[in-house]
């Protein structure tokens, strides 16, 4: 069995029922969510000028490889109305994998850990709440001294 770590979150429509929704899928169509996060609603991070997002980190048991797990998160996405057309702009829903297991993968459509995580509260914080001691496989840090060391200055208010 793998486990993954991933961060929902969204800013478009019923921010609340689509994180509901996603869980949902995710339970339905993954596997077992093992533990989550309470949610988070921080202000949009790189595109500024958009609504705040709601984030909640999960620990998702699952069978599926990576590359299989990032298809049916995708899916996912797709069957919520997820449209990327402007990055880092407003979504409905957005799934990403932070780790697998303790993997480094890299590929042309998937790095894990996720690349910018240390640099985000909004992903810090909620992964703090159900994985402070879990250790970065390349920084070889936990994500407690990542967060506590995290230059980004944006507020992440538990809901």
């Amino acid at each position: 069995m793998n486990h993954a770590y991933l961060l929902i979150g969204g800013n478009i429509g019923d921010r609340l029922a689509n994180l509901e929704t996603a869980t949902k899928a995710i339970q339905d169509q993954i596997g077992n969510i093992l533990l989550s996060s309470s949610i988070y609603e921080t202000a949009a991070w790189g595109l500024e000028n958009q609504a705040s997002f709601l984030n909640q980190a999960l620990l998702v048991s699952t069978t599926a490889d990576a590359p299989t797990l990032l298809e049916k998160l995708l899916a996912i996405e797709q069957q919520m109305g997820r449209i990327r057309n402007q990055p880092l702009g407003p979504r409905t829903i957005d799934l990403d994998i932070i780790f697998f297991n303790e993997e480094i993968i890299d590929l042309n459509n998937l790095v894990i850990p996720h690349p910018q995580m240390q640099k985000r509260n909004f992903v810090l914080s909620p992964l703090n709440e159900i994985a402070p001691n879990y250790l970065h496989p390349i920084l070889k840090k936990s994500i407690n001294q990542l967060l506590m060391n995290c230059e980004d200055k944006l507020l992440c208010i538990k809901k």
